[in-house]
């Protein structure tokens, strides 16, 4: 499938950047031209179809090739200059992350290294489990709550996005936002997580759906969600695994073969109960119809 085949293009790009002194962040970016959408969500998908996340994708397979170059005999400092580290500790430490052995070390006979081979993305029909999702057309509307910005790595967003649940929650943003919602089939409903590209920066919104945009007092602020189709599929349990088990689903089962791809609007998230521990919720995914 041409999904398929734009995604190990962009592989093909990634491993070409190993060598030399490249950063994550344009690497993700221009890779994710090749994906055809965003960088942000080109690590997402990365993430839940590879299992790991692309710096921690980057990080073992150089460390795999410069342990060919040490045991070939050159020396710490040339084979980390070569890799793009410009300082022997910060190769030393992402060197015994991988292996558990220092640079030094992996030069002596006997001693066990790590190989992990580059990937390839395809398709595994399973047929296991259903998946039920509607297709909603909506014009445009506003979320209006508390917004940050959200880094470079899936590893950052990992702490930075649960802790502002937390300090929402702590400092009554969250119970504000629940007392201004108004159900309505002009846009999602519920206390929304919505991550969005505001001029040059990613930023995670916590806050309500708004017909006006209206900004509420305080340090409220808007975003305006631009009409879109969405894929919404739905889902209940116990938070986060519950939704990071349907968006790994999503990516890897559905979207694939679903003729759609990522559209330009933000990503929802959209939480109908207030209970952590079973909670009820959707996913609202941005697509388009792929252009074959």
């Amino acid at each position: 499938m041409e999904w398929l085949l734009e995604l190990n293009r962009s592989l093909d790009y990634v491993e070409e950047q190993l060598e030399g002194d490249m950063q994550l962040e344009q690497i993700a970016g221009e890779a994710a031209k090749i994906a055809r959408c965003s960088a942000y969500h080109y690590q997402r998908i990365f993430s839940y179809l590879a299992g790991m996340t692309l710096s921690e994708y980057l990080r073992r397979r150089r460390m795999t090739l410069a342990a060919g170059h040490l045991r070939a005999g050159e020396k710490v400092l040339d084979t980390a200059l070569f890799y793009g580290y410009d300082s022997p500790t910060a190769f030393n430490r992402a060197f015994q992350t991988v292996h558990g052995v220092t640079p030094s070390e992996a030069k002596k006979e006997g001693v066990k290294l790590k190989a992990y081979p580059r990937i390839r993305f395809q398709i595994t029909i399973k047929g296991a489990e259903q998946m039920e999702y509607r297709m909603e057309h909506k014009p445009p509307f506003y979320v209006v709550g508390i917004s940050r910005i959200v880094g470079a790595t899936m590893e950052q967003n990992a702490q930075i996005i649960p802790q502002m649940w937390t300090d929402a929650a702590i400092t009554g943003v969250i119970a504000g936002l629940v007392q201004k919602l108004v159900p309505s089939d002009e846009y999602p409903n519920g206390l929304l997580g919505v991550c969005g590209m505001i001029k040059d920066d990613w930023r995670y919104y916590i806050g309500v759906a708004s017909k006006q945009g209206e900004v509420l007092p305080d340090t409220m602020e808007s975003l305006l969600v631009p009409e879109s189709d969405w894929a919404v599929f739905s889902g209940k349990g116990r938070m986060p695994e519950a939704i990071r088990d349907l968006e790994r689903r999503i990516f890897t089962d559905w979207l694939p073969s679903s003729g759609y791809e990522y559209a330009d609007a933000p990503d929802i998230e959209a939480y109908l109960t207030p209970n952590p521990q079973d909670s009820v919720f959707e996913v609202w995914l941005p697509v388009r119809k792929r252009e074959e």
